[in-house]
C-alpha cells in the first residue's frame, strides 16, 4: 500500500539515498534528533506498520510519500525480501532525494536490517544508518527494572519463536535474561528456561505495550509467567532475573498522576497540541473530539480591506485573541503574496500564551501579551491608553470569530481608541462524532473531560450528549465551570489560571488525590470509568 500525498519530478538519474532510521519503541519523545531532522528532509518514509504514520508525519514535510512496508496491495504479510525490494523500488522512484526506511526501536536489532542494507548495496544505493532507542533496553527501564546491578554477571537476549531456542546463556542465576516477541512464543521461550534449570522462583517482570500510555506490566515468577502470558493479546517483553524487584521503588511511569487514564479533549487537533504533550507527560491519553468547525466568513471583504490596510499604515495595533485569528490572517496573508515583513511599524497584541506561539511560529514577537488573566478581559486590563502625544494612529485591527463578545472592544473605546472589529472566522457547531465515542462518552468509558471555553461545553453536549456521572469534570475557568453546572455537570477541577497547561497539570492535582484517598483507606488506585457502576467519588 501507498499513500502519496505528492512527489516532485527529478532529473538526477542517480537513486535516493536510503537512511535506516530507528523510530524508538513507541514513545515519541525517544525520538533521536538525528531522526527527526532525516524525516523533515525526507522524500518517502518507508514504514512496517500503519501505526508509525502519524510518527513519521509529525516531522515530515507535507508533500511527502509515505510507503507500508508491512503489508502487501491485498494485505497479506510482507516477506523480509519482498520489503527489501519494496525499498530498493522507493530509492530509484526518488532520484536524487532521501528515503528514510522507519523502524521499530534500534534498526540493528531484531529488524531485517542486513537483508534490506544488502539489497541497496546490491543496487548500488547509497545508504545511512541511524541507530534508535531500541525496545531491549527502554521497556524495562519504562517498567522501572534495571537489567543490571552490581551483583549481574550477564544479560542474555532472545528473540521468542525458535522452536528450541538456546537458553544456555540465561541459567546463571546472576543473569538477567530478556525475552520479546508473541505472548505465546515468549511464553514457550520462558518454559524452555525453566525446563532447562533456571530457579521457578526466579522473579519476572512482564510488559506489553511498552512506552506507550497503555503500557501494562505483571510481575510474576518464571514458573507462573508461561500461564500468565497465554491469555496476551500484544507482543511482550519479560525480564528475567534478580533486577526484576527493584520495580517496587523505581516504577515511574506506571505511577504517573493520569497513568492510564483516558480524557476527552473537545478541541481541535490544531488546537490541542499543548494540551495532548501534557497528558501525555502524566501518563494520559488523550481522545481528541472537535466541537466546532472553523470556515471562513461569508463576505470577506471587509477582512480584505482591514489586511491591505495592515500594509498601507492603516492601524497602530493588531490584537489577536485566538490561534483561529492567527491562522486566518495567515492564509491572507498568502494569498495576497505577503509575509511576516509587512507587520513592519504594527504592534501586536496576544490574548495569551498559546496564541503568542502561534505567531511566534509565524515570526512576528508580539508586543503584549497578558501575565495573569489570559483572556480578552485580560488583556485588556494590560492594554496601554491611546495617547495622542505617543501614539501616531488611533486604529486597532481586531480579527475576531463572528461569535465574539464585545468587552474587548468596548474597553478599548473607553481608552481612546478607534477599533475595526473584524470577522475573520467563523465558528459553527461540528459535526457529531462518531457512534461508538457518543457511547463511550454517556457510558463513562473516558475518565475526564477537558473543557476549555463555554461554547466547547454547549457543543460537546450538543454533539454528543452528557458525559456520565462518573467522569471527572475539569473546566478552565470559572466562567466555562458555571455553564457545566447549567448543563447539569458536575465540575471536578478548576484551573487555577486560564491555561491548557494549567488545566492538565490541575486534573493530575485532582488525580493524585484520588491516589492518596485510596491508598489512606487502604483500597486499590482505580480510575474514575473503572468505577462508573458505583457513581462518583470525589477527592477531598
Amino acid at each position: 500500500m501507498s499513500t502519496t500525498r505528492s512527489t516532485t519530478p527529478s532529473t538526477s538519474r542517480v537513486p535516493a539515498r536510503v537512511a535506516f532510521v530507528g523510530g524508538g519503541p513507541g514513545d515519541p519523545g525517544l525520538l533521536t534528533v538525528r531522526a527527526a531532522e532525516l524525516l523533515a528532509a525526507a522524500d518517502a518514509v518507508v514504514i512496517d506498520q500503519v501505526a508509525r504514520e502519524e510518527l513519521a508525519l509529525r516531522h515530515a514535510r507535507p508533500d511527502v510519500e509515505v510507503i507500508d512496508a508491512g503489508h502487501g496491495d491485498h494485505g497479506e504479510r510482507l516477506t523480509q525480501a519482498s520489503r527489501a525490494k519494496l525499498v530498493v523500488r522507493a530509492a530509484k522512484a526518488h532520484p536524487g532525494g532521501l528515503v528514510v526506511r522507519l523502524m521499530d526501536g534500534d534498526p540493528a536489532v531484531f529488524n531485517g536490517l542486513a537483508e534490506e542494507a544488502q539489497a541497496l548495496t546490491k543496487a548500488g544505493i547509497a545508504l545511512e544508518m541511524v541507530p534508535g532507542v531500541s525496545s531491549l533496553t527502554a521497556v524495562p527501564a519504562y517498567a522501572g527494572v534495571p537489567l543490571t546491578t552490581k551483583s549481574t554477571s550477564a544479560v542474555h537476549v532472545l528473540a521468542a519463536g525458535a522452536a528450541s531456542p538456546d537458553v544456555s546463556g540465561g541459567l546463571d542465576p546472576a543473569a538477567t535474561v530478556v525475552v520479546l516477541g508473541a505472548p505465546d512464543r515468549a511464553a514457550r521461550t520462558l518454559a524452555a528456561l525453566l525446563e532447562a534449570g533456571r530457579e521457578a522462583s526466579t522473579p519476572v517482570a512482564v510488559t506489553e505495550r511498552g512506552t506507550s500510555t497503555e503500557q501494562r506490566t505483571v510481575v510474576t515468577t518464571l514458573g507462573e509467567a508461561p500461564e500468565v502470558m497465554a491469555s496476551g493479546r500484544f507482543p511482550v517483553l519479560a525480564v528475567v532475573g534478580d533486577t526484576v524487584p527493584l520495580r517496587e521503588t523505581l516504577s515511574w511511569f506506571e505511577t504517573k498522576p493520569l497513568y492510564g487514564w483516558s480524557v476527552l479533549v473537545p478541541r481541535t487537533k490544531e488546537q490541542s497540541g499543548s494540551m495532548t504533550a501534557r497528558l501525555e507527560h502524566h501518563g494520559a491519553h488523550a481522545e481528541i473530539v472537535p466541537t466546532i468547525s472553523v470556515e471562513p466568513p461569508r463576505t470577506p471583504q471587509q477582512l480584505e480591506r482591514a489586511v491591505k490596510g495592515m500594509v498601507t499604515g492603516r492601524y497602530e495595533w493588531v490584537g489577536f485573541t485566538s490561534v483561529n485569528a492567527v491562522r486566518a490572517i495567515r492564509e491572507k496573508f498568502d494569498e495576497f503574496g505577503l509575509d511576516a515583513r509587512s507587520f513592519a511599524g504594527l504592534k501586536v497584541a496576544a490574548v495569551g500564551g498559546v496564541t503568542a506561539e502561534a505567531l511566534r511560529e509565524w515570526g512576528i514577537n508580539p508586543d503584549l501579551v497578558p501575565v495573569e488573566e489570559q483572556s480578552a478581559r485580560g488583556l485588556l486590563e494590560v492594554w496601554p491608553p491611546f495617547d495622542a502625544d505617543l501614539d501616531p494612529i488611533n486604529r486597532v485591527f481586531l480579527p475576531r470569530a463572528d461569535i465574539a463578545t464585545d468587552t474587548l472592544v468596548a474597553g478599548l473605546q473607553e481608552t481612546g481608541w478607534e477599533v475595526d472589529d473584524v470577522t475573520a472566522y467563523r465558528t459553527v457547531r461540528a459535526a457529531p462524532p462518531a457512534a461508538p465515542v457518543r457511547d463511550a462518552i454517556k457510558a463513562g468509558a473516558f475518565d475526564a473531560v477537558l473543557f476549555t471555553s463555554s461554547s466547547t461545553v454547549r457543543n460537546l453536549v450538543g454533539i454528543a450528549g452528557k458525559p456520565h456521572p462518573s467522569t471527572v469534570i475539569a473546566c478552565i475557568g470559572p466562567a466555562t465551570a458555571k455553564t457545566a453546572e447549567e448543563h447539569g455537570l458536575r465540575v471536578d477541577v478548576l484551573a487555577p489560571e486560564p491555561s491548557a497547561v494549567a488545566l492538565v497539570d490541575a486534573l493530575a492535582d485532582h488525580g493524585r488525590s484520588l491516589a492518596l484517598d485510596a491508598a489512606e483507606a487502604g483500597e486499590q488506585v482505580v480510575r474514575p470509568s473503572q468505577r462508573r457502576s458505583g457513581g462518583r467519588k470525589r477527592a477531598t
